[in-house]
């Protein structure tokens, strides 16, 4: 019960993300002819564009501190993770790199963004400083890796890959020191998530 529509309009609006203190929400929307970033209260007023350029802007990631977003653009010609001042200002790119990169994930203190990079023909994780300095290939193996998460505590990263030939979970340290398969059975098993 008490369901409300945010954004009623007629383009498509996606991907969602509270902002850590739950008085926002940004999201993507296509209601300018292209996905752009744009946030709004978390009754559904004051939504702004934060983006408004003629490239794809998509998945909008809070850092925890509230001040900055990360997102996917692709207004370099491929998709890369850029971050922003919350109030769109200082958009600058992180990743900088003809491969695609996607799913920007804020690590708890803030100090380091994960995402995903397509490498060699398949999808592996990465690591950087948020400032997009000290990238490091977490995973580095010829599968694809995938649905990652920081622990609560920063240290692990838990994550889907099909490295022993099945759809298995698995757990890193942020490091990527201590690969260790997590159910190791003959089945799928994916959408890991931490306790709190």
């Amino acid at each position: 019960s008490n369901q409300t529509n945010l954004t009623n309009n007629p383009a498509a609006d996606s991907g969602p993300a509270w902002s850590p203190d739950g008085s926002k929400i940004a999201f993507a929307s296509e209601r300018d002819g292209n996905s752009e970033i744009y946030v709004m209260d978390a009754d559904g007023s004051n939504q702004t564009n934060l983006t408004n350029n003629p490239a794809t802007d998509s998945s909008p990631a809070w850092s925890p501190d509230g001040s900055r977003i990360a997102f996917i653009s692709e207004r370099d010609g491929n998709g890369e993770i850029y971050v922003m001042d919350a109030d769109g200002s200082n958009p600058t790119n992180l990743t900088n790199n003809p491969t695609w990169d996607w799913d920007p994930v804020w690590s708890p203190d803030g100090s380091k963004i994960a995402f995903a990079s397509f490498h060699e023909g398949h999808s592996e994780i990465f690591v950087m400083d948020a400032d997009g300095s000290n990238r490091t290939n977490l995973t580095n193996n010829q599968v694809d890796d995938q649905e990652f998460s920081w622990s609560p505590d920063g240290s692990k990263i838990i994550f889907v890959s099909w490295l022993d030939g099945e759809l298995e979970i698995f757990v890193i340290d942020a490091d990527g020191s201590h690969l260790t398969n997590l159910v190791n059975n003959p089945t799928w098993d994916w959408q890991p998530s931490w306790s709190p």
